[in-house]
């Protein structure tokens, strides 16, 4: 650890996920939230997002909420790393040709559910739903309502999704015993059920992406608060949680910290000073 007050965290990698972590339920990011994450960037620090959201779904919030971003961002649970400071595409996987199949038995043995599929800059809309409609009003974006034989290839990710967990929960459970060797099927909130190509995760992006930085895992810390944040707390020296995360995270055993709305992120920061100021 570094004895200098101005560059305490060099070396040091802070992630957070996007939506109920850093985004307050109010659909904004605190004052406190942002200037904590600028005075981790001046002492040093790397700073980026991990987020469920797509690079169509994430970018207009980070000039809407003037992000303060300076190492590339995790987007699409995993499958998408975007570097906004460069305007370039660091790493991007796709889910398997088969997918549109697999999919289709899915929607058979499941008719009431519901998805998006994510295509370059587009999305495909397949039965939509009060949860369909509710989060592309949320991120702002319409999508494009198309028959599943005709959805183009490749696709980076896919999001089923209907507003009783207990039906994504049997969706989850039988891809898992059908075609689970060729995804990540894992939830971002209780009504999202997010597909990417298998090992296409926020963990492993996280490591590739701190491997590339150069950062060590012992200077790797993150936040989350649902399901798909497991990998990457996992894979940090610290995995922190908001007050307001899944029993899934607390009984992982993440360190809990204050709810998304009392910008827990900038707790998070707090803590980190403490430690690196030692």
């Amino acid at each position: 650890m570094s004895t200098g007050e101005s560059d305490i965290f060099s070396g040091v990698l802070l992630v957070s996920d996007y939506d109920d972590t850093l985004y307050g339920s109010n659909l904004h990011i605190s004052p406190e939230n942002r200037r904590a994450i600028r005075r981790f960037i001046a002492q040093g620090g790397l700073f980026t997002v991990a987020t469920g959201r797509a690079r169509k779904t994430f970018t207009p919030q980070v000039a809407l909420e003037d992000i303060p971003l300076n190492a590339p961002a995790i987007l699409s649970n995993g499958a998408t790393i975007f570097d906004y400071a460069a305007d370039r595409l660091v790493r991007r996987t796709y889910l398997p040709e088969q997918v549109l199949g697999d999919v289709e038995q899915v929607c058979r043995r499941f008719p009431q559910l519901g998805f998006e599929a994510y295509y370059q800059n587009e999305i495909y809309i397949h039965n939509p739903n009060i949860v369909t409609r509710r989060h592309l009003e949320r991120v702002g974006m319409e999508g494009r309502i198309l028959p599943i034989p005709q959805i183009p290839l490749p696709l980076t990710k896919m999001i089923m999704m209907h507003p009783d967990k207990d039906y994504l929960l049997q969706v989850q459970a039988h891809m898992r015993q059908t075609v689970g060797q060729g995804y990540e099927i894992i939830f971002s909130n209780d009504f999202l059920l997010e597909l990417t190509a298998k090992g296409s995760h926020k963990g492993g992006s996280l490591l590739w992406l701190a491997g590339r930085l150069g950062v060590r895992r012992e200077n790797l810390y993150c936040i989350g608060d649902n399901q798909n944040d497991l990998p990457m707390l996992q894979a940090a020296h610290i995995g922190f949680a908001p007050e307001n995360c899944s029993q899934e995270l607390r009984a992982w055993g993440a360190r809990i910290v204050n709810h998304c709305d009392q910008s827990c992120v900038a707790q998070v920061i707090e803590i980190l000073e403490e430690m690196y100021r030692r």
